[in-house]
């Protein structure tokens, strides 16, 4: 049976009552040695912490303790069940992008990350599907890797960051990793990431998630529109996680700013709120009233069930989080499942 035909068969199990979750992240049990043995700035190493846990290291630093969910099938199969998933979109936890690692490692680690990934779709039973990381420091080689992981592994898109090393993903320099995204009609998915501003939070280092995240992927989804990439690429399917961030808050004043100055609606050709309806945004924000308003932003077909699995910090009731909000059954269908179908571009049946 194909990876397409168990797909099928688990949308048809349960999927008018079942969420698809867009956002879900993936770390490797082990990472393998920097070809030809020497050292690189950046390259992640794994340490075990206890039978169900593990520690990503990162020059020689810890990173992040995360548990066995981040690489064994079984245990986010059965998480899943729990909490009334029945389709993942796995992508590498954005740490792994390896942006800032010379060129040639960097392929070495996206290509090592973008397998794992593969490997759990494969064992996933059609529950799994993939978003692969590029090491879009180089266009080239990412276009590359885009192909590699659309055509050979199957994947149903990419995961990139907010900025890649503070280049925001609006400048034109990544109009042909745009492109060659919309031509093979992959999804691509945006994740915050070393975000601007960390010099101005007070507090411990976990507020660069709570605080530094949000902030950073509203400015990437502001570049989206007054950058203009939907207007070259108008059928490129593009979502911002945690809800977009700040976005939402920046519209009306970008509004704002397209009607008062000649100089913001001459780079537009048409308002930020209508563009703002061509974007897709995840669930990720924690409060119903935040997700209402989501949805009278962007539209009812442009939001998606999003967690953050399998980290701490996440929306562990996904579906009731939804519900609080809305009562519609058909709203619920689109939000939880059918959305998502449309951004990943799967077969509906």
């Amino acid at each position: 049976m194909s990876g397409e035909d168990i797909r099928a068969s688990s949308f048809r199990s349960g999927c008018n009552c079942r969420g698809i979750d867009v956002h879900c992240h993936v770390v490797p049990a082990r990472f393998p040695e920097v070809a030809g043995g020497h050292s690189v700035c950046g390259w992640p190493s794994m340490i075990a912490a206890d039978d169900c846990h593990a520690t990503v290291v990162i020059d020689d630093k810890p990173y992040r303790t995360v548990n066995n969910a981040c690489w064994v099938a079984e245990r986010r199969l059965a998480e899943m069940d729990r909490a009334g998933i029945q389709i993942q979109a796995l992508s590498p936890m954005p740490e792994l992008f390896g942006y800032w690692i010379e060129t040639d490692a960097a392929c070495d680690l996206v290509r090592y990350v973008n397998d794992s990934i593969a490997t759990l779709v494969a064992e996933g039973r059609g529950r799994f599907v993939g978003l692969g990381g590029l090491p879009l420091q180089d266009i080239e080689l990412s276009i590359k890797e885009l192909h590699r992981i659309v055509g050979e592994l199957g994947f149903s898109g990419v995961e990139i960051g907010s900025n890649i090393n503070g280049v925001v993903i609006g400048d034109p320099r990544f109009h042909p990793f745009f492109a060659e995204a919309e031509k093979l009609g992959a999804a691509v998915f945006v994740h915050a990431v070393r975000p601007a501003g960390m010099d101005r939070l007070v507090g411990p280092a976990p507020l660069q998630q709570v605080l530094g995240y949000p902030t950073d992927v509203g400015l990437a989804a502001a570049s989206v529109i007054t950058g203009g990439l939907l207007q070259t690429f108008p059928k490129l399917r593009i979502a911002f996680s945690h809800g977009a961030g700040t976005f939402a808050s920046l519209l009306p004043r970008l509004e704002q700013g397209y009607l008062a100055f000649p100089a913001v609606k001459d780079i537009m050709p048409e308002p930020p709120s209508a563009q703002a309806r061509r974007l897709y945004v995840d669930s990720l924000v924690f409060d119903a009233e935040t997700l209402r308003r989501l949805v009278a932003i962007f539209g009812e077909d442009r939001v998606l069930l999003g967690t953050d699995y399998p980290f701490n910090f996440r929306e562990k009731e996904p579906v009731a989080r939804i519900k609080e909000a809305f009562a519609d059954a058909s709203l619920l269908e689109r939000l939880t499942f059918a959305n998502a179908i449309a951004f990943l571009g799967l077969d509906e049946v």
